[in-house]
């Protein structure tokens, strides 16, 4: 006989929510491919996101968590601002009872313990927590993945492996997912504020900003499509600097100016930002 197939619910519509759906629903590795539309119920209080993202993916949407009726495994897409009000909402539907029998609940929210929402969530819940990042939305996604203390070994695996689908994902002891934040959740924004600036200093130079800008964001693709496919990071640098060279003085002149330091002061500050949210 056919094992039934699990029911999703997606608490939290916006851009995340939205390309985890879209991620999942167009996917053709396992287990995602094995979602259909009818799997899905999407929770989110604005009416014109709801429209749109039935209108778009032709999937059940609610206002909130209190109208889902059945849920094998729960999303919760919302900003930790408001992810207490949406627990309190979730705590009083008898679908979300916890429990070996009870949903699997897998938060996005930057900052929020496994023990913080263990503690808002209906008693004996389940609980994976992941830290994806923005090109989750174009399938690149880089995720880290932490179930809370005695989480089955198999639900973290279930979890690595639906966001797998949308990238790269990889299971890391919750102790370490504020590095994980600092390094790969806000990372596309470093990568993105270093092609502004490398689009900037060659237009300095004459070159159209438009065509610098094309160039260094052709630069950073090619040169990580080499490293994803092997090439070590280290090995690749040294490649590329001729002894007495443009790349070499480049590099000088970068570390000089703070280049290492000012990445570490980045991620150092954003590990401890991630440190804080989970204090409010």
């Amino acid at each position: 006989m056919a094992q039934a197939q699990k029911r999703f619910a997606i608490i939290g519509g916006g851009k995340m929510g939205e390309a985890i759906l879209a991620g999942w629903l167009a996917s053709d590795q396992v287990p995602a491919n094995e979602l259909a539309v009818e799997a899905f119920t999407v929770a989110d209080p604005g009416e014109q996101r709801r429209i749109y993202l039935q209108d778009t993916y032709q999937v059940d949407c609610v206002v909130d968590a209190s109208f889902i009726q059945q849920a094998d495994v729960v999303v919760l897409s919302v900003k930790p601002q408001v992810m207490s009000d949406v627990l309190a909402v979730v705590r009083e539907n008898p679908c979300f009872a916890g429990g070996a029998d009870g949903p699997l609940f897998i938060s996005i929210a930057a900052g929020q313990t496994c023990e913080g929402l263990l503690a808002q969530l209906p008693e004996g819940a389940r609980l994976v927590r992941v830290m994806p990042n923005m090109p989750l939305t174009i399938g690149a996604g880089a995720s880290g993945v932490a179930g809370a203390p005695g989480t089955d070994e198999r639900d973290e695996r279930y979890v690595a492996d639906l966001f797998g689908c949308l990238g790269t994902a990889v299971i890391v002891d919750e102790s370490l997912m504020d590095a994980v934040c600092a390094l790969s959740g806000s990372g596309p924004a470093y990568v993105a504020a270093m092609v502004e600036s490398l689009r900037d200093a060659a237009a300095a130079h004459g070159l159209d900003a438009a065509l610098a800008e094309k160039l260094a964001i052709q630069t950073v693709y090619g040169t990580s499509r080499l490293m994803a496919e092997g090439r070590d990071p280290g090995e690749l640098r040294v490649s590329i600097c001729s002894p007495g060279g443009t790349t070499l003085a480049a590099l000088e002149a970068m570390e000089a100016a703070g280049f290492d330091a000012s990445l570490r002061a980045g991620v150092d500050a954003a590990v401890r930002r991630s440190q804080e949210l989970a204090q409010c």
